[in-house]
């Protein structure tokens, strides 16, 4: 019982970190009607998303998979593990997250004049 409240409070803090980011990112990039989503080697975008769902489709991905580890039951022996394997994937999403703001700014800003 107690890691499934530890599990729910992860993911439920994950997600308001995520969605407090996305807020402000939506309000630093408000100008735009659409943020890149995917750069090649060479730094170019290979294709742009509506800012909303831009700054929506990593929180949505998070929620998915963080709630998959409520709903899957661990294999046997693994039980321990959950709520390790939930802090890391919350870690992993909020780091990509903001490597994809980081970007975003990156290159909005060498777009400008």
């Amino acid at each position: 019982m107690i890691p499934l409240f530890i599990n729910l409070m992860i993911i439920a803090i994950t997600l308001s970190i995520l969605a407090a980011m996305s807020r402000r990112a939506n309000v630093r990039f408000a100008p735009e009607d659409r943020l890149p989503m995917q750069w090649g080697l060479d730094g170019s975008v290979n294709w742009t998303a509506p800012r909303p769902l831009a700054l929506a489709l990593v929180p949505l991905l998070a929620g998915v998979s963080l709630a998959l580890t409520l709903v899957l039951p661990p294999r046997p022996g693994q039980e321990a593990l959950v709520v390790p394997v939930t802090m890391g994937l919350a870690a992993v999403f909020i780091a990509i997250h903001a490597l994809h703001i980081y970007m975003i700014g990156r290159t909005l800003n060498r777009q400008r004049p």
